[in-house]
């Protein structure tokens, strides 16, 4: 759970997005309310219902919790700003009853290898034109390459030049700014990449090991 007065309302889910995404941890964040009471969006991990962990610190602590909802992986919840420590404790122990140390492992499910006449535009196309949501992923695909170059774009982002199933490959890491082996597994989406009106298939990398 994080909160400080001078968090913005407008962007706290998007920040409690995000540390979910690094710390692989149920997040809560929170930020003063134009009515004085703290407006709190949370984002979880598979394997923790949101939503059913705040309807039961409601049943464990009534009135901490002046209104809430959500589902599954997303919710929100208002807390006046002398209850957020009562929060925070009551939210980490419905965590450490319900959440298995299986949970706690980042786990990302893959296709495997992708064909290597799949690895074209038509193939980019007909994914993009499918409709994916939770449940119904995008296809992860997963292959061993070899790493020819690699530099930092805008000082967040991995640009490499890969090697893969005998051909060069472009490919990139947004907000991974880490050097990779010279040969690594990546687990990877597919998508277009135009420059200077030509278009390539690029790798969007999600993992490497």
């Amino acid at each position: 759970m994080l909160f400080d007065p001078g968090f913005h309302e407008g962007v706290v889910g998007i920040v409690a997005g995000r540390m979910k995404d690094r710390l692989h941890r149920p997040t809560f964040v929170f930020a003063v309310g134009a009515d004085g009471l703290l407006k709190g969006s949370g984002r979880s991990i598979p394997g923790f219902h949101l939503r059913d962990a705040l309807d039961l610190v409601s049943k464990r602590h009534p009135g901490v919790l002046r209104k809430f909802g959500g589902h599954a992986m997303a919710a929100g919840c208002t807390v006046a700003e002398a209850d957020i420590g009562i929060f925070d404790a009551a939210l980490q122990a419905v965590a450490r009853e319900w959440l298995l140390p299986a949970a706690l492992q980042r786990q990302l499910a893959t296709d495997g290898p992708l064909a290597l006449e799949y690895f074209n535009a038509d193939t980019v196309a007909r994914l993009d034109a499918e409709v994916w949501g939770q449940g119904f992923e995008a296809p992860v695909f997963c292959d061993e390459v070899e790493v020819i170059q690699q530099r930092l774009v805008g000082a967040k982002h991995l640009k490499l030049r890969l090697r893969h199933q005998g051909q060069l490959r472009d490919a990139i890491w947004f907000g991974h700014t880490d050097s990779l082996p010279a040969k690594v597994r990546l687990a990877y989406r597919l998508s277009l990449d135009e420059f200077q009106g030509q278009q390539r298939v690029q790798m969007v990398v999600e993992a490497a090991v």
